[in-house]
């Protein structure tokens, strides 16, 4: 009985997958070619009517809003040149000729889907490495409205916290869990939302009960003494992490630094469910790239005289462009709480996988 290779002829295994990574990175650099030109068009108005900005700021823009575009269109690409390989070898009759050879659907296409692996590991490194360092470089650039970026060293300013009715004012917080330390601290004692008194102190810490702050001083409204108070615990029911856990953007962090963030909002009892499922799609999203050849091989198929050609074409970019549908909608999902996060992340690419199975089975197999 002979062996069942996957690859029966290097030469050919070669051949095509060169053939896919040619066409997937051309479509993919003309996209991204048009997007960055449409959305600099919407962009540069904003950026220009800053003071001081000119045609620097307009390349910055660019530099940093380049990655995001090709993490979008790059799974797009993948579809497209799957395709367009896949069809130009249909109409060239290298298909029936590998078929003619013995080879199954499946050894037709292993060779593209080891070369779409590849893009998968290359796409999640390129996500995890500079597309998420570009969006939290240009997130912050954009609340400033394309001003000057303010310097983040990990600490936070200006944090506001609600105790019941009093609200307490950081002007900047250090470390995290026990090891907070506040500096700049002020409390506006409330009562019945009017303002009953003012406690200042240079620095606090946590401590049994709530956080110790002083040397403090107090002024009183109503009469308008300022009394020296030394040490005093204030904001009893304060959580170390409302002082120094920010809100989370998971397109803003890699992998492993959001990761980090969701252990640390769990251990402060913080839902964490939406930052679950984005943890899981920065796996599945790049994965993507190994179903676009399975969906698109219902174009690789069928005699190309038989004038159903474009018919499969279409057929296998709308299996590709619902999987995108799906896979959106059940992020979407997750992030609303109706999807569990790994389900959110994980069953549009297990159901599609399914899907495509089915169709070449039941076509070719």
């Amino acid at each position: 009985m002979s062996r069942i290779t996957i690859f029966p002829s290097r030469t050919v295994a070669v051949y095509m997958g060169r053939l896919f990574m040619t066409r997937t990175f051309s479509i993919l650099a003309a996209l991204v070619l048009v997007l960055q030109a449409l959305d600099l068009l919407s962009e540069s108005g904003n950026i220009l009517a800053q003071a001081g900005n000119g045609d620097a700021q307009v390349w910055q823009y660019v530099s940093l809003r380049a990655p995001q575009i090709i993490a979008f269109a790059l799974p797009f690409s993948v579809l497209l040149g799957t395709i367009l390989t896949l069809i130009t070898m249909n109409q060239n009759s290298e298909i029936i000729a590998l078929k003619a050879s013995g080879l199954s659907a499946h050894q037709v296409l292993a060779p593209l889907l080891i070369a779409s692996l590849v893009v998968a590991i290359v796409s999640f490194s390129f996500n995890d490495r500079v597309v998420s360092r570009a969006t939290a470089t240009l997130s912050q650039w954009q609340k400033v409205n394309y001003g000057a970026m303010p310097i983040d060293r990990g600490d936070r300013a200006n944090v506001w916290v609600r105790d019941g009715d009093d609200l307490i004012q950081v002007n900047q917080t250090r470390g995290k869990g026990a090891g907070t330390r506040l500096g700049g601290v002020t409390l506006y004692d409330r009562a019945g939302g009017s303002l009953v008194s003012i406690i200042r102190a240079p620095s606090g810490k946590r401590v049994a009960g709530g956080w110790e702050i002083g040397p403090a001083t107090r002024f009183d409204v109503a009469s308008g003494t300022l009394t020296t108070l030394g040490s005093v615990v204030v904001g009893r029911d304060v959580r170390p992490d409302q002082f120094t856990l920010a809100s989370v953007d998971a397109d803003s962090l890699s992998f492993g630094a959001l990761k980090a963030a969701i252990g640390d909002l769990a251990d402060a009892g913080r839902p964490t469910k939406a930052l679950e499922g984005s943890l899981w799609h920065k796996l599945s999203g790049p994965l993507s790239s190994v179903l676009m050849p399975l969906l698109g091989a219902v174009a690789a198929f069928g005699i190309a005289r038989s004038g159903k050609l474009f018919v499969r074409a279409v057929i296998g970019m709308g299996l590709g462009f619902a999987y995108f549908v799906a896979d959106n909608f059940a992020l979407a999902m997750g992030n609303l709480g109706a999807y569990p996060p790994f389900l959110a992340a994980w069953a549009p690419f297990l159901l599609f996988f399914l899907i495509g199975e089915a169709v070449l089975f039941r076509t070719e197999e």
